[in-house]
């Protein structure tokens, strides 16, 4: 399964040969993946995602959809799990959802004020050796906002790997509305668009 290498792309065609070791060819996991798409719960929030798609396809941003998926699906709350350093961005984003009249219930990273050094973490990786570090607590994140029973939560900037912590414990619809990227200024797929032409990699 190497598909970012496909030159056929028979995934997105009606007819045509499906290539050697194709995900296509595994009609065991697409009829476990319908299954799953088919019930209630996932098919309601997965018809509501695509009619946002359509309506909002290349006219929203990120953001709005956000909002239209919520409104789609009647939530009135969602929750947020935010980077620290993006309290600015949490606080207008939250203020975007009160104008469509959403409510979130937010969580920072560093909630619980831990310090690093009570999870093994010493001062050679440290942001800053010499200096009080808290650790990041995307499960406290995660547990909280379950508490809360939002029905979606938004991470905003969590750092990697920490994000995929939140993931694993939420137990509600997780969306991504920025990924962290210190040195791109959170657009990762920076990178990726200089390696291409660095690369000389074509269509």
């Amino acid at each position: 399964m190497y598909c970012d290498q496909c030159k056929v792309l028979r995934c997105k065609k009606e007819q045509g040969e499906i290539p050697a070791h194709c995900p296509m060819l595994r009609e065991d996991l697409l009829a476990k993946s319908h299954e799953l798409l088919h019930q209630s719960e996932n098919a309601k929030f997965f018809q509501a995602a695509a009619v946002v798609e359509a309506k909002g396809y290349g006219h929203w941003p990120r953001v709005r959809e956000i909002a239209e998926l919520c409104k789609a699906m009647n939530y009135k709350r969602l929750g947020l799990a935010f980077c620290i350093g993006l309290q600015k961005e949490a606080l207008a984003f939250s203020s975007l959802m009160r104008e469509h009249d959403i409510e979130v219930v937010s969580t920072v990273c560093k909630v619980g004020a831990t310090p690093k050094e009570d999870f093994g973490i010493g001062e050679e990786s440290k942001i800053r050796p010499g200096t009080f570090e808290v650790i990041c607590n995307p499960i406290a994140q995660a547990l909280y906002l379950n508490e809360q029973q939002v029905p979606l939560n938004v991470i905003l900037g969590l750092c990697v790997g920490h994000d995929a912590l939140f993931v694993k414990y939420a137990t509600a619809f997780t969306v991504v509305l920025a990924a962290k990227d210190r040195v791109l200024a959170h657009n990762p797929l920076g990178a990726l668009y200089a390696a291409n032409y660095c690369l000389g990699l074509k269509d």
